[in-house]
Protein backbone atom coordinates (compact mmCIF):
# COMPACT_ATOMS: atom_id res chain seq x y z
CA UNK A 1 0.00 0.00 0.00
CA UNK A 2 1.46 3.16 -0.62
CA UNK A 3 2.32 5.79 1.67
CA UNK A 4 0.03 9.18 1.56
CA UNK A 5 1.49 11.97 0.61
CA UNK A 6 2.69 14.41 3.10
CA UNK A 7 1.62 17.74 3.74
CA UNK A 8 3.06 20.81 4.73
CA UNK A 9 2.29 21.76 7.60
CA UNK A 10 4.63 25.16 8.15
CA UNK A 11 5.16 27.39 5.23
CA UNK A 12 8.55 28.74 4.76
CA UNK A 13 9.61 32.23 3.07
CA UNK A 14 12.64 31.56 0.75
CA UNK A 15 15.09 34.70 -0.59
CA UNK A 16 16.98 34.01 -3.62
CA UNK A 17 18.71 35.84 -5.57
CA UNK A 18 18.65 36.40 -9.42
CA UNK A 19 20.82 33.73 -10.10
CA UNK A 20 19.62 31.33 -7.71
CA UNK A 21 15.79 31.73 -8.54
CA UNK A 22 16.86 30.79 -12.31
CA UNK A 23 18.77 27.80 -11.26
CA UNK A 24 15.13 27.13 -9.25
CA UNK A 25 12.70 27.89 -12.21
CA UNK A 26 15.14 25.48 -14.99
CA UNK A 27 15.13 22.78 -12.51
CA UNK A 28 11.56 23.17 -11.46
CA UNK A 29 10.92 22.99 -15.37
CA UNK A 30 13.16 20.40 -16.42
CA UNK A 31 11.48 18.06 -14.16
CA UNK A 32 8.17 19.30 -14.44
CA UNK A 33 8.05 20.03 -10.61
CA UNK A 34 6.62 22.47 -8.46
CA UNK A 35 9.62 25.11 -7.29
CA UNK A 36 8.34 24.10 -3.47
CA UNK A 37 9.03 20.36 -4.48
CA UNK A 38 12.54 20.72 -5.57
CA UNK A 39 13.65 22.68 -2.53
CA UNK A 40 11.81 19.77 -0.59
CA UNK A 41 13.78 17.88 -2.73
CA UNK A 42 17.02 19.38 -2.15
CA UNK A 43 16.47 19.82 1.35
CA UNK A 44 16.49 16.04 1.98
CA UNK A 45 19.39 15.47 -0.35
CA UNK A 46 21.42 18.28 1.53
CA UNK A 47 20.86 16.62 4.81
CA UNK A 48 21.56 13.12 3.14
CA UNK A 49 24.92 14.15 1.53
CA UNK A 50 25.85 15.35 5.26
CA UNK A 51 24.50 12.38 7.43
CA UNK A 52 25.65 9.72 5.28
CA UNK A 53 29.26 8.74 4.79
CA UNK A 54 30.24 10.54 1.04
CA UNK A 55 33.10 9.16 -0.92
CA UNK A 56 36.08 9.26 0.73
CA UNK A 57 34.69 10.14 4.69
CA UNK A 58 36.58 7.28 6.04
CA UNK A 59 40.16 8.55 4.74
CA UNK A 60 39.97 11.38 7.62
CA UNK A 61 39.44 8.43 10.71
CA UNK A 62 42.55 6.41 8.40
CA UNK A 63 44.84 9.34 7.89
CA UNK A 64 47.23 9.53 11.09
CA UNK A 65 46.00 6.15 12.23
CA UNK A 66 49.03 4.00 12.14
CA UNK A 67 50.76 7.11 14.33
CA UNK A 68 54.51 7.91 13.84
CA UNK A 69 55.38 4.17 14.18
CA UNK A 70 58.82 4.23 12.39
CA UNK A 71 59.03 0.88 11.81
CA UNK A 72 56.26 0.31 8.65
CA UNK A 73 57.16 -1.15 5.66
CA UNK A 74 57.49 0.71 2.83
CA UNK A 75 55.44 -1.11 0.28
CA UNK A 76 53.14 -1.15 2.93
CA UNK A 77 50.44 0.77 0.61
CA UNK A 78 51.06 -1.63 -2.24
CA UNK A 79 51.10 -5.20 -0.36
CA UNK A 80 48.78 -4.24 2.34
CA UNK A 81 46.69 -7.46 2.17
CA UNK A 82 50.04 -9.47 2.45
CA UNK A 83 50.68 -7.86 5.83
CA UNK A 84 47.28 -7.76 6.93
CA UNK A 85 46.78 -11.59 6.10
CA UNK A 86 50.13 -13.33 5.82
CA UNK A 87 50.16 -16.86 4.28
CA UNK A 88 49.54 -19.61 6.73
CA UNK A 89 52.94 -22.02 8.24
CA UNK A 90 52.93 -25.14 6.34
CA UNK A 91 50.38 -27.46 7.48
CA UNK A 92 52.00 -30.53 5.37
CA UNK A 93 53.27 -33.31 7.65
CA UNK A 94 56.72 -32.70 8.34
CA UNK A 95 57.05 -28.85 7.75
CA UNK A 96 57.65 -28.07 11.29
Amino acid sequence: MPKPPRRVREPVQVYLDAEDRAILREIAERTALPQAEVLRRGLRRLAADLTDNPPGASLDRLIGALGSAGNLPADLAGRHDEYLYPPEASSEPGGD
